[in-house]
């Protein structure tokens, strides 16, 4: 089997959403371009993904919205040793109606409320369903790791979001650990490494921002 010795999950850079949430009023979630500050996250980002991966081979999985594919490109890996693949079930969350400023803010309070695992936007999704789309797109990679001729390294373009849940279905973290965790930086990465006995560890943890209570919540 060609189970991969890397497997590095990368946020897009900043985009135009991330510093002005009006922009969803006229330009949709997918269209979104990296702003002049998220390029240079990314390139700067590259730099230390060329030199982890050095002349080994890759594979890449892209979500397929623009602000993901401009960060990869902006990495700079050599296509030579680096192909990359669009993956639509890495995509964001769908928020539903971003059109509707005021009903997506209190939309954002009640999911604060609510979970943001099983909170689901009118329109939209859950966290929830985020994971269950991750979890078929890990049944496909795990097929594709019984070619012998698997690279080395995969890397995942995607959303900060959608790294958590990969991370959580991968990991088998319970939903109140998914909770307590809070998104990466924009370029933020999290490395997953194979080790001696087959099994893969984190690089690093996401950063908790509250302590996760027992599976289910509450006290028992």
């Amino acid at each position: 089997m060609g189970r991969p010795r890397r497997i590095v999950l990368i946020r897009h850079g900043e985009s135009q959403g991330n510093r002005d949430d009006t922009i969803y009023e006229r330009v949709p979630d997918h269209a979104l371009e990296l702003t002049a500050t998220g390029l240079q996250q990314a390139t700067e980002a590259g730099a230390g993904l060329r030199e982890l991966f050095g002349d080994e081979r890759g594979q890449a999985f892209v979500s397929p919205y623009r602000r993901t594919w401009h960060t990869f490109r902006a990495l700079g890996l050599d296509p030579r040793l680096t192909r990359a693949k669009e993956e639509p079930r890495l995509r964001e969350q769908d928020w539903g109606n971003w059109q509707d400023v005021e009903d997506i803010q209190r939309q954002r309070k009640a999911r604060d409320a609510y979970g943001h695992f099983f909170y689901r936007f009118a329109m939209g999704e859950s966290g929830a369903d985020v994971y269950d789309r991750v979890g078929a797109f890990l049944e496909t990679l795990y097929r594709a790791f019984d070619k012998e001729d698997f690279p080395p390294n995969v890397l995942m373009v995607t959303h900060g979001l959608t790294m958590r849940l990969f991370c959580m279905r991968w990991f088998h973290w319970t939903v109140e650990e998914f909770e307590a965790l809070s998104n990466p930086d924009n370029a933020e990465s999290r490395t997953l490494l194979l080790g001696p006995s087959g099994g893969y560890t984190l690089d690093r943890p996401f950063a908790r921002w509250r302590t996760p209570g027992p599976p289910g919540g509450g006290e028992w």
